[in-house]
């Protein structure tokens, strides 16, 4: 999404981010309230299940939005990432630990245990003219932000696979200390490419 600042003075934007977590489930709020008021809107609500990826409407959607939704499914060892994005530790096609590498085409259908993560993606930046490129953009980079992280959680799960639910929240709480004193430091980063 910082990419997106690049449209804008960065006087003019100021994002507020609202986020609730209760694993299994989670939503992330961003708007921008001092410049585009109620224009912009990004919301993020994802549902962990048990499951190959099979269900159909986990988050529940009725009428037009069920009609305007469009499914992306993300496969993290087969979809093709930038070049910038690869990291040889990140790369589930040769991640060699138990659960990996995932080297078959139908992986999904094969590997033991598996959840699935269901992200529902809400855009809405309204102005006229650019909407709708602003809107796919965006949507494109929330798909390359959601493969790289899912592909750096498999690979790495090893490190935080058996904590339990208070270290993940201790370790949460920690990493959110730490890049706000970085942030402080040394100012905003992103991951958008144009």
């Amino acid at each position: 999404l910082e990419g997106t600042l690049l449209l804008f003075r960065s006087k003019q934007w100021y994002q507020r981010r609202v986020r609730g977590n209760a694993y299994p489930y989670c939503k992330t709020v961003l708007t921008n309230p001092d410049y585009m008021k109620a224009g912009f809107t990004l919301s993020i609500t994802t549902w962990h299940k048990p499951g190959r990826g099979y269900e159909d409407n986990v988050h529940n959607l009725t009428g037009d939005k069920l009609k305007m939704r469009e499914v992306i499914p993300i496969d993290i060892a087969n979809d093709p990432i930038k070049s910038g994005d690869y990291k040889e530790e990140y790369d589930p096609k040769k991640y060699n630990h138990p659960r990996g590498p995932l080297t078959t085409p139908n992986w999904k259908d094969t590997v033991e245990p598996v959840m699935t993560c269901y992200k529902l993606v809400e855009i809405e930046f309204i102005w006229r003219l650019i909407q709708g490129k602003v809107e796919r953009f965006i949507g494109d980079v929330e798909k390359r932000l959601f493969t790289n992280l899912h592909r750096q959680l498999f690979c790495t799960h090893y490190q935080w696979g058996d904590m339990t639910m208070a270290d993940i929240r201790a370790l949460e709480e920690k990493t959110k200390s730490e890049l706000d004193a970085q942030r402080v430091q040394e100012g905003l980063k992103g991951t958008a490419e144009m």
